[in-house]
């Protein structure tokens, strides 16, 4: 077992996959993560088991609902639902550990699936400092804290999308050298009629 002499540094960029790792990096000792681009998903429960964890300015980090995919039988299917409540839970304790947020608040944030940059990261407490700020002399400051979800996106995307106009049923101009009705009526009147003769000449009754 590793003691607390020890001092880990780890650089990290991950969209995620598995949150298992976290447990693992418990047991190291001190640990510091850099984000060094992207803590996505999985990524940012195991960044949440570090000691300190430092984002540049243009990182990012998301939290969202656990997902898994499930086949089988009736009870596959509910067996899979239960496993991912308790994933969840177990991840919100993990983030509520390192900020301090409220578990109802936290619920909603993975819900709508939180993006957030470095200074926003600070600010909520998922991070815990954003680098080259001090160093940075005569720069200009970094952008403001900044989050958005999901939802969010997808609605804002779908306005930049082209509206198309339904066109509406227009029926076919009715040709100009039709007959009229009341001639093809008078038309096979006058079939029916030579019919009824040709009919009654042949088959007399």
């Amino acid at each position: 077992m590793w003691g607390s002499a020890y001092t880990f540094f780890f650089g990290t960029t991950s969209s995620g996959k598995t949150v298992n790792e976290r447990t693992a990096m418990q047991n190291l000792g001190k640990v510091t993560v850099k984000i060094e681009g992207i803590a996505a998903s999985a990524a940012s429960v195991i960044a949440m088991a570090a000691d300190e964890v430092f984002m540049p300015p243009v990182a990012m980090m998301m939290i969202h609902n656990p997902a898994t995919v499930v086949f089988g039988e009736v009870a596959d299917p509910q067996n899979g639902i239960a496993m991912l409540s308790e994933v969840k839970e177990n991840i919100m304790n993990a983030y509520q550990h390192k900020t301090g947020l409220s578990r109802t608040k936290m619920s909603h944030m993975m819900d709508a699936e939180i993006w957030f940059n470095a200074k926003k990261a600070v600010e909520l407490e998922f991070a815990d400092q954003v680098l080259y700020e001090t160093e940075a002399q005569g720069i200009e400051p970094p952008s403001a804290a900044f989050l958005f979800d999901k939802m969010t996106v997808t609605n804002a995307l779908m306005k930049k999308l082209p509206i198309h106009e339904v066109k509406q049923d227009v029926r076919p101009e009715k040709p100009k050298d039709s007959t009229p009705i009341s001639q093809l009526e008078k038309r096979l009147s006058l079939v029916e009629t030579a019919t009824e003769d040709i009919y009654q000449r042949n088959y007399r009754i």
